[in-house]
């Protein structure tokens, strides 16, 4: 008798949290994720960038349903030109390519972000309770949060489908090799051979289906090249240069709007990510906005040390031909970064809030005597509305009285 096998769902690609602290891993075992689900979020004026607030959210493990549901997803949605925001941990490759080419039909702007829904409540986003709310097909109360975002495994060529890719500079994108799933339909164990040559077969059809998708969308295949070389045990993060290299997002400065954190002493954090000149490597930099009184905010700029430079002379944060922040010349050194500091009055925080954006002056000193100029853009979504919940919760300004003069002419001595 011949052994009949039949070979299902051959390839997945699935792994948990990436950490763009650390470029290659083993991938984490976590609880499973759910399966990936679809809805409309709603959020704040300008959420989802300038006039955007609102957006579909696809977060979960894609499944091997996921590409049929996404399609009458697509078709029921009202708003063909909404962004999409992706988080996954990966799942069946099959379907993310089929998924990517429905985005190859539309002008889409694909984008890495969780969705937090309001209507959870204290429920986490991924409980049972909230999944399935989301899966009610209604439209929601949400917030977006790159920050720890993932696309991991086949996410990413599911996201190269999209006209319009964008990755915040705090989230990661992860990739390593299928694994091919076999399951065995027999009244007989199959041989070691057999399910040799059954991964081998399942190995070949998912190294077609990628090569015919990258030439359907015009992507780079060194992605694929590098994939190879990462075992499916592990996880690979993609660095910034290896997202604009691989032409998954191809922008020189990426940055997140300003947002507010809820530390034990809060504050506003905005991130970006920018391309040296010399176009091997990407720069980070941090903003973060304190409130020390109802009268001064203070400033703190972070950014990634320039090690052929023999040093800073100045840094200017400007509001259009203003100069509300100067910083010092001798910041604060650890490891490859570098902390500026400044205050910024109440009056010039109005300039800062109103200006739709903020340009920022650095001058170095090179090795060689020469002074580097450079003066960049950055953007103040989010800033007006966390400075106003920040505000709030300001400490009142201290009140430090004010010497009495007596006035020409008139006497401080009491009446009699």
């Amino acid at each position: 008798m011949t052994l009949r096998v039949l070979l299902v769902a051959a390839l997945t690609l699935t792994c948990g949290q990436a950490s763009a602290a650390s470029p290659t891993r083993a991938a984490p075992r976590e609880a499973p994720t759910p399966p990936i689900v679809f809805y409309v979020a709603k959020g704040a004026p300008d959420t989802c960038g300038p006039g955007c607030d609102s957006w579909i959210a696809a977060e979960g493990q894609i499944d091997s349903a996921a590409a049929p549901r996404f399609r009458r997803f697509l078709h029921q949605v009202k708003g063909g030109d909404l962004p999409i925001y992706f988080s996954s941990p990966g799942g069946n490759l099959d379907q993310a390519l089929a998924m990517g080419a429905m985005l190859r039909e539309r002008p889409t702007v694909a984008r890495v972000a969780r969705t937090l829904v309001r209507e959870c409540g204290f429920e986490a986003q991924d409980s049972d309770v909230c999944v399935k709310l989301k899966q009610s097909d209604r439209e929601f109360h949400a917030d977006l949060s790159t920050r720890g975002a993932i696309c991991n495994s086949a996410c990413p060529y599911l996201i190269l489908g999209a006209a319009t890719r964008e990755v915040a500079p705090d989230a990661a994108l992860a990739v390593h090799s299928a694994k091919v799933i076999l399951r065995f339909f027999s009244g007989l164990a199959p041989t070691p051979e057999m399910r040799a040559a059954a991964t081998e077969r399942g190995t070949e059809r998912g190294n077609r289906l990628l090569s015919s998708y990258f030439a359907k969308i015009g992507a780079n295949t060194a992605l694929l090249d590098l994939v190879r070389t990462v075992k499916f045990e592990s996880l690979h993060v993609l660095t910034r240069d290896e997202i604009m290299r691989f032409g998954i997002d191809r922008r020189n400065f990426v940055e997140t709007p300003w947002i507010l954190e809820t530390a034990p002493r809060p504050y506003i954090r905005k991130m970006a990510l920018a391309r040296k000149e010399d176009g091997a490597a990407f720069r980070t930099m941090e903003w973060r906005l304190f409130c020390e009184n109802r009268n001064r905010a203070r400033l703190m700029f972070v950014r990634e040390f320039d090690k052929g430079a023999a040093g800073m002379s100045s840094v200017i944060m400007m509001a259009g031909s203003e100069k509300p922040v100067v910083f010092g010349t001798f910041p604060a050194r650890a490891g490859s970064y570098e902390a500026w500091s400044g205050t910024i009055a109440s009056d010039a925080m109005k300039t800062v809030l109103t200006a739709p954006r903020l340009q920022v002056g650095e001058a170095t000193l090179t090795a060689d005597g020469k002074t580097n100029q450079q003066i960049f853009d950055i953007d103040t979504l989010g800033l007006e509305p966390a400075w106003a919940q920040l505000f709030a919760a300001c400490p009142a300004a201290p009140n430090i009285a004010k010497p009495t003069v007596a006035l020409p002419g008139l006497s401080s001595a009491p009446t009699r």
